[in-house]
């Protein structure tokens, strides 16, 4: 068995345990390039140190290391960024550019979660316009953007922070250079083509679209225009991605026909019900400080709704639910690991059998992508009423992989590349030959967190990484690539041409659920056919 990561000292009792400590984790760095083992001088732990350094040889594994890249540090003028909603995400997004709250920040710097963006990560950066529909949030985002964590509050002052009620006005600020998107899915789009009209580089979180014709829109504009976009799919900036990619790379998962996905949560919060406060009671918020109007933009009129305001990710007419919210995130992942692109055919089932009394959209969702040119398929399964973790897995022929915020390849018993291994018993079937824990001992930052949403997002890879011993969160580094890429140019990860795909693909998921059809891609008329 093969293993990333370093013994927490020389204790040799116990060959099992002894054993266990082995497999602790390495900060990121992968797979054994000096694999990151240090083995028990005497003994049997020689031998089977020789054993695994062979085996290392054998896959060409000895400079797997190396697909890690290093954080580079970012240079140039000063960017001045608009925020526009600043209820939920948008105070993390803050955080990732390095503006948070006075005693937030000290708190989190006294649990080590910000040392890398403390000492490395001035992304030289300024949030010089804030803006919400609710007086309470615009509030909030004012003071956090008056507090950075790199000089403690000097960049805010010389780059003073105004408030905005309507996003058009900000956008309308020649003070602004680029705008980041962090409001309800169905003002995605619009806010999208709109900053980009009014000449601001846009960061939008995922996902970018509500509905078919949208995906198209946004495309156009985004296509005809040199200014940078970025969607919030920050995946790739993981280390365990990078080495992801180059196990593929290399082949040693053999030909890939299969990749199975899934999100499973059990709690309201997790089911996006959100509205009441930890006592039951509404969260706060009327018609006198929320603007009812512009929040709804497109959407049907009706009547102001404190539950629709903050679970808005349980309407139809808001979102996509499921398939916006978690498996945008799973597709993009695999996206950027295969290149799988739009699918031929998806065929959606489910039903809402748990929070019926919420909203309309789906706890429970199955749904087969198919790309028979690729001789693939994709599978999403969802289940909003059990926890019970389901990784990421890839089938190939010679091995199957999970990635998420760890990673693990496992030998196929029917395969061809690895038969003399299996044989000998060098390699099993019962357990990874390959195992990347990155981070370890930086768990404690992932186990105290408390939201059930926040602990789902970092066991899949979405909260934080760890890169040749730095402990980084993976918003930061996309919003950094984001950055980099409108000050020295270059194609951000999750540009336009990988939104546009993602798009269609959940386009297609959501109208094959809602309409109960199979969806075709008419690859020749770029349009979505409902059979």
């Amino acid at each position: 068995m093969i293993y990333s990561g370093m013994t927490e000292n020389n204790d040799t009792s116990g060959h099992n345990q002894s054993r266990r400590r082995v497999l602790k984790a390495l900060a990121g760095i992968p797979v054994l390039g000096v694999l990151g083992i240090q083995i028990f001088r005497k003994t049997a732990w020689e031998k089977e140190h020789n054993q695994q350094q062979q085996i290392i040889k054998e896959l060409g594994l000895e400079d797997l290391m190396e697909s890690v890249r290093p954080v580079v540090p970012s240079n140039g003028d000063l960017i001045r960024i608009g925020l526009i909603g600043c209820g939920n995400r948008g105070p993390q997004l803050a955080a990732a550019l390095g503006f948070i709250e006075k005693d937030q920040f000290e708190k989190k710097l006294r649990t080590g979660e910000l040392d890398a963006q403390v000492k490395e990560g001035n992304l030289n950066v300024a949030i010089t316009g804030i803006c919400d529909v609710f007086d309470r949030h615009r509030e909030k985002g004012v003071t956090i953007a008056k507090h950075d964590i790199f000089t403690g509050g000097d960049i805010a002052r010389k780059y003073p922070v105004k408030a905005y009620k309507n996003y058009h006005d900000l956008l309308a600020d020649p003070e602004i250079d680029a705008v980041i998107i962090a409001t309800p899915d169905h003002h995605h789009a619009t806010m999208t083509i709109d900053a980009i009209q009014a000449g601001k580089h846009v960061y939008c979180e995922k996902s970018l679209i509500h509905r078919e014709h949208e995906v198209y829109e946004t495309y156009r504009t985004l296509r005809e225009s040199p200014l940078v976009f970025q969607q919030g799919h920050q995946y790739k900036q993981n280390s365990v991605y990078q080495q992801a990619k180059e196990i593929i790379n290399r082949g040693l998962l053999g030909k890939i026909t299969h990749v199975e996905t899934s999100s499973n949560r059990n709690s309201p919060e997790g089911a996006w019900i959100r509205h009441l406060d930890k006592n039951g009671n509404p969260k706060p918020g009327d018609e006198n400080s929320i603007d009812w109007k512009q929040w709804l933009g497109n959407a049907p009129d009706v009547p102001f709704s404190i539950r629709r305001y903050y679970s808005w990710a349980r309407y139809s007419e808001y979102d996509t639910g499921l398939y916006g919210q978690l498996f945008s995130h799973e597709y993009d992942a695999v996206n950027q690991l295969l290149d799988i692109g739009i699918p031929a055919t998806v065929s959606a089932t489910g039903g809402q059998y748990h929070y019926k009394e919420f909203g309309d959209i789906p706890d429970v969702l199955h749904t087969s992508f198919e790309y028979p040119e690729k001789n693939l398929t994709l599978t999403y399964s969802a289940n909003l009423n059990s926890s019970r973790f389901r990784p990421r897995t890839l089938y190939g022929s010679d091995a199957s992989m999970t990635f998420g915020a760890s990673l693990a390849v496992t030998p196929d018993g029917s395969s061809e590349r690895y038969a003399t291994l299996l044989k000998s018993g060098a390699v099993s079937t019962e357990n990874p030959m390959i195992e990347i824990y990155p981070g370890a001992t930086k768990a404690s930052v992932v186990d105290a967190v408390s939201s059930p949403s926040t602990r789902y997002y970092a066991a899949r890879g979405l909260t934080s990484t760890n890169i040749n011993g730095r402990h980084w969160d993976v918003t930061h580094l996309h919003l950094k690539e984001w950055i980099d890429c409108i000050r020295n140019g270059g194609t951000p990860s999750s540009g336009k041409e990988k939104a546009f795909v993602e798009g269609i693909t959940l386009a297609m998921a959501d109208i094959s659920f809602r309409e109960g059809c199979r969806t075709v891609w008419d690859s020749a008329n770029r349009k979505i056919i409902r059979m």
